[in-house]
């Protein structure tokens, strides 16, 4: 519920508010995503059809593609997952630094898809924590924009002492993350 008070003495009049220190620091993550693709299939065409000028994913903040993990915060998995590349994947996520979040892009990345073989990863979950998900096969750029926009709202409304808390550090630790 959201309580509605008087300006301070001071910091009343046109262009000034008042909020609380966690709300800006959310409004800035959610809208400079710096997005890193790992895309390796057909899901990663379609997320070149998001950056294109007819679905232009820069109105949402993310125009900057950072292809360095250290640069990085949003990391969007996008195509089949190969077993020998989940140790790739997975440093790749480790060399992020905080906050970071995890886009699953596609029936492959987020279930190993048509592809129930030996060979192929079902589920980049079983390597990396994933916040969001995105269905389909491969899934048409207007769900990766809905993907991105779920992210934002993770990134808006988290909290700046989440990720220390002692139930994030448990989530890491069964991915053996430390």
């Amino acid at each position: 519920m959201v309580k509605i008070v008087n300006a301070p003495e001071g910091m009343e009049g046109q262009g000034f508010f008042a909020t609380s220190f966690d709300k800006v620091i959310g409004l800035a993550r959610a809208n400079s995503l710096w997005p890193l693709p790992f895309a390796t299939s057909c899901c990663g065409i379609e997320f070149m059809a998001t950056m294109g000028a007819n679905f232009d994913l820069a109105r949402f903040g993310s125009e900057r593609m950072s292809f360095s993990p250290r640069q990085a915060d949003l990391l969007i998995v996008a195509g089949t997952i190969s077993k020998k590349l989940g140790p790739v994947l997975k440093q790749v996520y480790d060399q992020m630094a905080e906050p970071k979040w995890v886009l699953s892009v596609g029936a492959c990345a987020s279930s190993g898809g048509i592809f129930d073989t030996y060979s192929v990863l079902q589920g980049i979950d079983h390597v990396i924590p994933v916040d969001v998900y995105v269905p389909g096969c491969p899934p048409r750029p207007e769900q990766i924009i809905e993907g991105i926009l779920k992210i934002q709202e993770l990134a808006k409304n988290e909290s700046l002492r989440r990720r220390d808390s002692s139930e994030y550090r448990k989530m890491l630790e069964s991915y053996n993350i430390h």
